[in-house]
């Protein structure tokens, strides 16, 4: 009798669930096409600029990728209709835009077939798109992470050393962060192993925090933590510099140990350990400026661009400073898409994807650009803070940070406003492994928002 009472209760919920207008997904459909209309429309308006027609081929692949996005929606509506609304559009409009630029410096570029940079980033778009779609309908409780924490962090430090194995890395690139596949297939395990070291920072948090947020001595109106709670700061520190100096990555070194301070910050509250952190990147920069030729370069090129004899040397300032004339010849409007000279500046299409857009779309669209990004950071960071368990929030805050640091450490790399560094712009610019793992992290916002959703409030009082 009791089996049968519950299973009638349960049907009876299913389908109030059913009848129950989704609310969260319907402001989500409406947002995913206006995305896909703006995709759209800047594919066009580069065929028109550049071409002076328009060929419908490209826009039926464009097509295609929109059926991906919504089917992803529809996933969501279907195992978790309670996810945030605005993260699936605003992770498929930056990815249009990037996709919309990469193929018109292909257009300027005369690249056609699979040698196109924008056929290839369509392929991956889809790999990408297919990944999130299968995160978001098997990773059903996401606090499942949280037993595995010491197996992500194990995976994250074997996908950095990855490159190393004999006749997996890539001997052709400036710094040793690539894997070829039978050369065929390359990708950076490093943007995958950024998501284990999250999960793992997250859960190792969770495990410690007591200690670390023990009672220190208070100095300058802060509590600082004794000397053996520096232990895991400085761990993570000489593992940040081992990646600036064996494999000549100044920026995946900053975003790991940016990351751990970031989320240090959000478990324990203390300031104090994002001054020990601020303190310890002086230190290993200062170091590695002096001891690296590479990092002391990019110091150089940083302070002394315009420098004739700076631009003209070898791995010089030449592609920093065509990047900003870019940026100045797009002023405030832009030249309209299709219409500038972005493939004057080398690596346009991955490294240099801001200033392109910058040209074309000017500074009211690369604002506009940026905004989006503002809006997505502070859905992840607001899916963390409305979460009641502290694995789901640090996660979230995590990952949301990523994307920002990575943000921060490119834009402000091609503007002058910090030394440039070997990251990807997130969703925008050219590369597999880099949009795979950005929509992976889109995936698994989605999955925490929807479960923190689904949380019984508790009500005091």
């Amino acid at each position: 009798m009791t089996t049968d009472v519950t299973a009638d209760t349960a049907v009876i919920k299913a389908l109030k669930r059913m009848r129950m207008p989704q609310t969260q997904r319907n402001r989500e459909f409406w947002l995913l096409l206006f995305a896909c209309a703006i995709s759209g429309a800047a594919l066009a308006l580069v065929q028109l600029g550049a071409l002076g027609l328009i060929d419908p081929f490209i826009l039926f692949i464009g097509g295609g990728l929109a059926v991906l996005a919504f089917a992803l929606h529809f996933v969501l509506r279907a195992v978790a209709s309670d996810a945030d609304p605005f993260v699936l559009p605003i992770a498929t409009l930056l990815t249009g835009l990037g996709i919309a630029m990469i193929y018109r410096l292909d257009i300027a570029d005369g690249n056609t077939g699979w040698d196109a940079y924008s056929t290839r980033q369509l392929a991956w778009t889809a790999i990408s798109l297919v990944g999130a779609i299968a995160v978001v309908i098997l990773l059903r409780n996401y606090r499942v992470l949280f037993r595995y924490t010491y197996l992500f962090g194990l995976a994250g430090i074997l996908l950095l050393l990855l490159p190393f194995v004999p006749g997996l890395g890539r001997t052709d690139a400036g710094a040793d962060v690539w894997v070829s596949l039978g050369g065929v297939v390359s990708f950076q395990p490093g943007e995958i192993a950024k998501i284990c070291l999250a999960i793992f920072f997250a859960g190792y948090l969770v495990r410690t925090r007591e200690s670390l947020t023990s009672v220190g001595k208070r100095f300058l109106g802060m509590t600082w933590p004794r000397m053996r709670e520096l232990g895991p700061v400085i761990v993570v520190w000489l593992i940040s510099l081992g990646i600036i100096v064996i494999q000549r990555d100044l920026g995946t070194g900053m975003l790991i140990f940016g990351l751990f301070i970031a989320m240090l910050y959000i478990a324990t509250g203390k300031t104090s350990w994002v001054l020990i952190g601020l303190t310890m990147v002086v230190a290993g920069v200062l170091a590695a400026t002096q001891i690296l030729s590479y990092v002391q370069g990019r110091f150089t090129n940083w302070l002394d661009a315009f420098n004739p004899d700076v631009i003209a040397a070898q791995n010089g300032s030449y592609q920093l400073v065509q990047g900003i004339f870019g940026l100045a010849h797009g002023g405030l409007i832009g030249t309209g898409l299709g219409q500038g000279r972005p493939q004057i500046t080398p690596l346009a299409e991955s490294d240099y994807i801001v200033p392109s857009l910058g040209e074309e779309l000017g500074l009211i669209g690369l604002f506009a650009i940026l905004c989006l990004y503002m809006v997505f950071v502070s859905r992840g960071i607001r899916i963390g803070i409305a979460g009641q368990d502290d694995f789901g929030k640090l996660l979230a805050s995590g990952l949301s940070f990523t994307i920002a640091l990575q943000v921060f450490i490119m834009v402000g790399g091609v503007t002058r406003v910090i030394p440039l560094t070997g990251l990807t712009t997130p969703f925008l610019a050219a590369g597999g492994s880099s949009l795979v793992a950005n929509w992976l992290i889109v995936a698994l916002l989605l999955r925490i928002s929807d479960g923190v959703r689904r949380q019984p409030r508790v009500v005091i009082g």
